[in-house]
C-alpha cells in the first residue's frame, strides 16, 4: 500500500502562511501617515496593541503622548471568562476631550476588547472621533466595529488564534495556535 504524502495528515490550518508582521507594521505607518495631526493621540490596547502602539508612535511622531489601556474590566463577558492576566492600569496622559484617538490592537476578532477599550475610553472624557488601527483583521466579528485602518485581512480557522509575539530585539512575529482560555501575561 502506497504511502499517502505527509501533508495529508497535517491539519489544515498548519499549512496557512501568515504573513510578515514586520511589514504589516510598516502599512500601518503608511495608511496612517496623513492622518495624524496635531489633536491625534494614538492609545494601544494591552498587551499586543500596546507594542504596536509603541511602534507607530514613535514611527509617526505624534505631539500627544502615547497611551495605553487594558479594557479587561470593561469587558461584557468579564463575567463569564473573569480576569485572564494581572490587570494593570491604563494611562492615558492626555486630556481625551474633543481629541483624535487612534485605537490600536493587533488582532481584530469579535469586537468585544475594541468595544470595551471604547467604553473606558470615554471615562476619560468625549473624544471628537475614535480610529480603529489592527495589524490583522481574522473576521468573526460578534459586534459591530470595523477597523479603519488595517494590515492585513486573514482568515484563521476556528479553534485557532493568531497571536503577535515581540521578541527581546523587538521583532513582531505573527503566530498561530490553538484557542486557550488564558491570554498572555501583560509585560
Amino acid at each position: 500500500m502506497p504511502k499517502p504524502r505527509e501533508s495529508f495528515y497535517r491539519p489544515t490550518w498548519m499549512s496557512i502562511a501568515l504573513p510578515d508582521a514586520e511589514q504589516l507594521c510598516d502599512e500601518l505607518v503608511r495608511q496612517l501617515a496623513g492622518h495624524v495631526g496635531p489633536q491625534t493621540a494614538i492609545v494601544g490596547i494591552v498587551t499586543g496593541g500596546a507594542w504596536l502602539a509603541e511602534r507607530l508612535h514613535r514611527a509617526l511622531a505624534p505631539a500627544t503622548p502615547l497611551g495605553v489601556l487594558d479594557p479587561s474590566f470593561y469587558r461584557d463577558d468579564f463575567d463569564q471568562a473573569g480576569l485572564k492576566h494581572q490587570v494593570k492600569p491604563s494611562q492615558i496622559p492626555f486630556d481625551v476631550q474633543g481629541r483624535h484617538v487612534i485605537l490600536v490592537d493587533d488582532v481584530l476578532y469579535t469586537g468585544r476588547t475594541v468595544r470595551g477599550a471604547m467604553n473606558e475610553l470615554f471615562d476619560y472624557g468625549r473624544p471628537a472621533k475614535i480610529e480603529l488601527a489592527v495589524l490583522v483583521d481574522r473576521g468573526g466579528r460578534e459586534l459591530p466595529i470595523a477597523a479603519r485602518y488595517v494590515g492585513a485581512k486573514l482568515e484563521v480557522p476556528p479553534g485557532k488564534i493568531l497571536v503577535l509575539e515581540r521578541a527581546e530585539t523587538g521583532k513582531f512575529t505573527l503566530q498561530l495556535s490553538e484557542k486557550r482560555r488564558e491570554r498572555r501575561p501583560t509585560p
